[in-house]
């Protein structure tokens, strides 16, 4: 149980990257037992507040910006909708789900950076780093890609191989290239300001290792351990990048603050906004000594929020320090590891479309493999058998049974000699009491594993108790001791429904439905008593069966998507349009081709393929009609990068003046997509 009686906790689940749907594996690690231990603290009448939101800076966004041909900001407001929704249809109770591009949080980071400058907390140091002559640009270690000294991949980033996982630094590469123009960059001297962890080891080791050697988890405590007594290094704390939030320093121009600086900031900023929102003082949850922060993470981010982050907090000095770091291991695919760039994954939206109404089914077997200690392994098949073994056979069987029972002998009344109805078997009430004891501890624990199995405990427990009392024999021979049976069970299903609230929420709910239950949920130390004469509203099945013939149809989906990632190009199967004949150098040099960017786009009335666009050509803003309205949604293109014919005579179509051509790319089968620079380019840059 807890060793203190906080007033308060924060809670916060690892912000994910705005650059691409969010996989299960994601949802596993850290946002479902965020979710728990908040929901179950909810339910303990608590004080909590719950905070995300999307991580929007680095090169992952910019990346994947050059990957979709578009802009940063396009790419964060795709994503940030996406994994918002995802997570809520998921059932994750976030009480804000921020941004980093958020003013309010630039403000806060900033604010905390020149707070740290002020005390001279920073280096500021001088060193090498490769430089794009081309692209005229410093490289970050995403922009870099070589040949991995570890396994031979030619495409490691200068960060991470993502082939064998082994940690890089770009000067490691073997044949470093620049993804902005290919070429090799160059070392160049620049400024940066680092934060310097090595000056915190002593307190680190008195905090950590001394402090947290019994509460933490043995695999954090463990990676801890192994950084302090390596040593720390100095850490930079900004870099060279046009894409993040402005270093407030005189002379810092076109440096922003590295995103792992940013990011753990933007926790802060996230209960900044939701305080706003709710009529809240939002400094109680981060600077009084009685909260508790809890820091929910994967694995590969205990380094930022065990050391990084803590030292940020400390040597700021108002604020408190996490409690605890529940950091989980990994989760991996069917034998493999979970990868969305291989297409082996499966992401939220994509569950929520193909298996619709079975969140709780996805939420229990997430909790019931939860990578707590060690990775575990997804499988459909496993996922098949954990609902139909468990949900359907064990618990929604109980509830099932007992709801038709009293509808067919009572019709779903409970009526006794007493005012109210409670347990009247002190043997099953002590049994149910126990579960909730050993349920509470877990969730203290950050077992939620645990917590999850003393809870069918319960469900085992009703079944045991029916099939023993035989209601429906009894109720010929001695109907009162059925009725009472009977009743005992339906008192057992509200507690039962009070343990589900945390894992099973939508259950929970219908539960409380059909026990025609006056309020929509319960506290944990809520005593579960039924009036006499209470109607139950009819019995519903809980869960369906899992049938052979989804688990097929997901696994060969898996496999497919794998396959078109990884397998031979089709393209190159396809054939090619013949080249046109030639033109000479003077025909090709009086095209005027520009990089402009799409402000506006609109259907042209009563057409079938043409998109009215407003172009900023860095000339001018002018209108374009192209024929891509099959192809290309209007709202999505707004902010797309685009190659643009700006002295292309102007030409009137459908009574509107078309004043260029957006250049695009057709493939045999008609597919098109943008003619658009790889990186994001100032909008009148020349193409030639």
């Amino acid at each position: 149980m807890e060793p203190k009686n906080y007033k308060r906790y924060t809670v916060t689940a690892a912000l994910p990257y705005a650059n691409g749907p969010k996989h299960l594996g994601h949802l596993a690690g850290a946002y479902i037992p965020a979710d728990l231990y908040v929901r179950y603290q909810r339910l303990k009448n608590r004080d909590v507040v719950f905070v995300c939101g999307s991580d929007e800076h680095g090169t992952a966004i910019a990346n994947q910006a050059m990957k979709e041909h578009t802009t940063p900001q396009a790419i964060i407001d795709k994503y940030h909708e996406l994994n918002k929704n995802s997570f809520a249809q998921m059932g994750i109770s976030f009480d804000i789900y921020h941004r980093t591009s958020a003013p309010i949080h630039h403000q806060t980071a900033q604010d905390f950076f020149t707070n740290l400058n002020n005390k001279h907390i920073f280096v500021e140091k001088e060193e090498e780093q490769y430089y794009d002559e081309h692209a005229k640009a410093f490289l970050a270690d995403r922009y870099i890609v070589g040949t991995c000294p570890n396994c031979g991949n030619e495409n490691a980033y200068g960060d991470q191989c993502e082939k064998c996982g082994t940690s890089l630094s770009p000067a490691e590469l073997i044949n470093p290239r620049s993804t902005l123009s290919g070429n090799k960059p160059v070392l160049k001297p620049t400024k940066h300001w680092y934060l310097p962890l090595d000056k915190y080891e002593g307190w680190l080791k008195e905090w950590i290792l001394k402090g947290h050697a019994k509460d933490w988890r043995t695999t954090v405590y463990g990676q801890c351990k192994s950084w302090i007594d390596g040593g720390l290094h100095p850490r930079a704390v900004t870099r060279d990048l046009d894409w993040g939030i402005k270093v407030p320093v005189e002379g810092a121009d076109g440096k922003v603050l590295y995103v792992w600086f940013d990011a753990p900031i933007g926790y802060i900023s996230a209960t900044k906004q939701w305080a706003i929102d709710h009529g809240k003082d939002w400094e109680p949850y981060w600077k009084d000594q009685d909260t508790k922060l809890v820091h929910f993470i994967g694995k590969d981010n205990i380094v930022f929020h065990c050391i990084v982050f803590p030292v940020m907090l400390k040597v700021h000095g108002d604020y408190v320090l996490p409690e605890n770091v529940p950091a989980n291991e990994f989760m991996n695919l069917e034998g493999d590891k979970m990868s969305t760039s291989r297409g082996w994954s499966i992401e939220m939206h994509e569950y929520l479309e193909d298996l619709p109404g079975k969140v709780d089914e996805l939420r229990y077997y997430l909790t019931a493999i939860a990578p707590e200690t060690s990775d575990s392994e997804f499988t459909w098949k496993d996922y098949r058998d954990r609902v139909n073994n468990e949900l359907v056979a064990i618990l929604g069987n109980f509830v099932n049974r007992v709801m038709i029972l009293m509808h067919k002998f009572y019709e779903g009344k409970i009526e006794a000699t007493t005012d109210t109805i409670n347990f009247t078997d002190k043997a099953l009430s002590e049994a149910v009491g126990g579960y909730y004891d050993e349920m509470e501890a877990s969730f203290e624990a950050y077992k939620f594993r645990q917590a999850q199995q003393n809870m069918m405990e319960i469900a085992r427990l009703g079944n045991r108790y029916l099939t023993e009392k035989e209601p429906w024999k009894t109720i010929k021979t001695n109907p009162d001791e059925a009725k009472d049976a009977l009743h005992n069970c339906v008192v057992l299903i509200g507690h039962l429904a009070a343990c589900l609230q945390p894992f099973l929420p939508g259950t929970a709910k219908k539960i409380f439905g059909m026990l025609n239950w006056p309020k929509e949920t319960v506290a944990f130390d809520e005593e579960i008593v039924f009036a006499n004469g209470h109607q139950l509203n009819p019995a519903a099945l809980l869960f369906e069966k899992i049938e052979d013939e989804l688990i097929e149809r997901q696994v060969q989906k898996l496999i497919d998507k794998k396959t078109a990632i990884e397998g031979p190009a089709k393209s190159a199967e396809q054939p090619v349009t013949p080249a046109k004949e030639n033109i000479n150098y003077d025909q090709f040099s009086a095209m005027d081709i520009r990089i402009g960017t799409i402000l506006a786009a609109e259907k042209v009335a009563k057409t079938k393929k043409l998109l009215k666009l407003t172009i900023d050509t860095g000339i001018d803003q002018r209108t374009v009609v192209s024929g891509i309205a099959e192809h290309f949604e209007p709202e999505g293109i707004i902010g797309q990068q685009v190659s643009i014919l700006v002295n292309l005579e102007p030409r009137e179509i459908k009574g509107i003046l078309s004043q260029g051509m957006i250049l695009m790319a057709e493939n045999a089968e008609g597919k098109l997509t943008f003619a658009a620079p790889l990186h994001w380019m100032p909008n009148g840059s020349t193409v030639r």
